[in-house]
């Protein structure tokens, strides 16, 4: 007969994640056949045995999946939280930084923008660093590197605000628009949207994303915490105190 811990073993993992190490022991054809149907037996008659293997092998996941963000948090702080260059809003020197990824085109960064105007009126300590992340095609970098030539005119968040609540695509045409609308000198800023230095930010941007494993927007560094997606505001005001007693 088999050992009692291999028949332990085998009861409580599921086959696929047994054979890389058990299988390694030296089981004999008929051993393994054993372990095999004792597996399957006890499945029939406890299939929380499977559900339990399962839940383990992802909580296992998730949190190696949160030590690497927080490590290459840890490995970009400087181009996350401390580029001189970003736009900022809320508190320029506030004590606890929030970075956002977006896309001006994104019908979820849109939605996340009111929660995050409440959080930044809620809360006079907090600095937020945007990142603009235009993922979603070309108009979305047209956006991006619009935003980013009103930095020059002072005008950011008022062109920002503007897209966020805006409900057609981001053409050049519209972009104008609303740039006039929101008080900046149209001809400066396409001028300015044609900056190698602009196409480089965005590029900068891109590459941070990708070394954190940003998958898309929004997203959000609190921390040493990425927030994946919109959330809401008690959940934002959470991640802030807990960055805040953190420090």
């Amino acid at each position: 007969m088999l050992r009692c811990a291999a028949v332990i073993l085998a009861l409580a993992v599921p086959v696929t994640v047994l054979a890389p190490h058990v299988w390694a022991q030296g089981f004999t054809p008929a051993q393994r056949a054993e372990i095999v149907e004792i597996l399957r037996q006890a499945l029939r008659e406890d299939p929380t045995i499977l559900r339990d293997a399962i839940g383990g092998l992802e909580a296992a996941e998730q949190q190696a999946r949160a030590e690497a963000q927080r490590a290459a948090i840890t490995a970009q702080a400087a181009a996350l939280f401390e580029d001189p260059a970003d736009p900022v809003k809320g508190n320029p020197r506030g004590d606890v930084t929030l970075v956002e990824f977006f896309d001006a085109r994104c019908g979820y960064c849109k939605q996340l923008h009111p929660t995050m105007e409440a959080l930044i009126r809620s809360d006079p300590n907090l600095r937020v660093v945007m990142k603009d992340l235009p993922i979603l095609g070309p108009n979305s970098v047209l956006a991006s590197r619009a935003l980013l030539a009103a930095q020059r005119q002072g005008g950011y968040s008022r062109l920002y605000d503007a897209l966020m609540v805006l409900r057609n695509e981001p053409t050049e045409p519209v972009m104008r628009q609303q740039a006039e609308r929101a008080g900046l000198d149209w001809s400066r800023l396409r001028r300015d949207m044609d900056d190698p230095a602009v196409q480089a930010r965005i590029q900068a941007n891109l590459g941070l994303a990708q070394a954190l494993g940003i998958e898309g927007t929004p997203a959000l560094v609190i921390g040493q915490t990425l927030v994946p997606g919109a959330v809401d505001l008690p959940a934002l005001q959470r991640l802030v105190a807990e960055a805040r007693a953190a420090r």
